[in-house]
């Protein structure tokens, strides 16, 4: 596995996570995914997804605001189960990008958005890839 163009591809789908940003917004977990993704240079509109109100009420809001989202919620099983739900709770109403959240599942070892930025650092570091 080629380390250096691997860090290449992730660095190329930050990149358009970004200008996709700037017309789409993105639904996250929490307030430290919405860290990571500004570290990453993310300055687009980051929804986080609010923990006092259901999915079914959050994806009602989602649909009356948005016409397409980027859902980009943890790998884990609690991410998946939140990904899953949001999207069909706005099945027919609203487009639901995973595209990166996927890319950044097979594409990584960091396991959260929180984590990602401190991942991709230590493997530049560990490879000298500035």
């Amino acid at each position: 596995m080629d380390i250096r163009r691997s860090i290449e591809d992730l660095e190329r789908v930050i990149s358009e996570l970004i200008e996709e940003n700037k017309r789409v917004p993105i639904i996250v977990e929490g307030g430290k995914d919405v860290v990571a993704l500004r570290r990453l240079g993310v300055v687009g509109k980051i929804i986080v997804i609010n923990k006092g109100v259901n999915l079914t009420v959050f994806s009602d809001n989602i649909a009356r605001m948005y016409r397409a989202v980027i859902i980009l919620t943890d790998w884990d099983r609690k991410g998946g189960f939140l990904c899953h739900t949001i999207r069909k709770n706005l099945e027919g109403r609203v487009s639901c990008n995973i595209y990166f959240r996927e890319f950044f599942a097979k594409n990584s070892m960091a396991k959260t958005i929180e984590s990602l930025p401190s991942w991709i650092k230590t493997v530049k570091e560990k490879n000298n890839i500035l």
